[in-house]
Formats: structure tokens, sequence, C-alpha cells
């Protein structure tokens, strides 16, 4: 089980904003601004953080999505946000037959996911 994950970022506003938006469809929240940790997000306590900083090497970070629309809606909201696309929503069988899976590109390059492993609604 992970705890938090954390990334540094070029431009600590921007990348707020940004983070805000894409992951406000997925239940997560700002919660909690700190001088020394930076911004964490998370459902219920922060376990994700950005932070002002040099950025690393490409990361790639997955969030759970409890449905697929909600992975529609994470994809559209990154992209509103400024997010590039790096894989719009859809099935990824080489993963999984029910991987339903969205990929976008935060304003430092970083891959950010939302995926739904749960099989389609028959409704």
């Amino acid at each position: 089980m992970i705890d938090h994950v954390g990334i540094r970022v070029a431009d600590f506003e921007r990348s707020k904003r940004f983070f805000v938006a894409a992951l406000a469809p997925l239940g997560y929240h700002l919660l909690r601004e700190h001088p020394i940790s930076g911004a964490g997000f998370g459902k219920e306590r922060p376990d994700f953080w950005i932070k002002h900083g040099t950025p690393g090497p490409r990361v790639h970070i997955s969030f759970v999505a409890e449905e697929r629309d909600i992975v529609d809606a994470f994809y559209a909201m990154a992209l509103a946000a400024g997010g590039r696309d790096d894989g719009p929503p859809g099935v990824r069988p080489e993963y999984n037959p029910h991987y339903y899976g969205a990929f976008v590109l935060d304003p430092d390059g970083h891959s950010i996911e939302a995926v739904c492993r749960r099989p389609a609604s028959d409704g």
C-alpha cells in the first residue's frame, strides 16, 4: 500500500489549478497547503502532493475511477485545465479486458491517468 506520492512542478500555481480541475471528477480535492510539503490532494487525507521545484524525469501516476464516465470526465477536465492528450478514454485490452483508462500530460509532462477496472455497465 502506498501512503502518498509527491512530484516537483515548475510552476506551482499553474500545476495546482491543473490538479484541482483534473482530479475533481475522481473525488480528489486540495486538502492542505504546507510551506515545506506543498499542496496535498486527496479524498479524506492528502495522498498526492505537488511541490515547487525542478521537475525530475517524467513519472506516471494512475488514479482509480469507480466508473467509466468518471474516466471520461477526468480526461475532459484535465484537457480543459491545460493538460495534453496522452491517450483518450478507452478500453485497453492489452492490460486487461475491462481496463478503461485515459492518459494526459500535466503542465510538466508527467503522465497522469484515471482508470476504471470494472466491466461496462449494462444500463
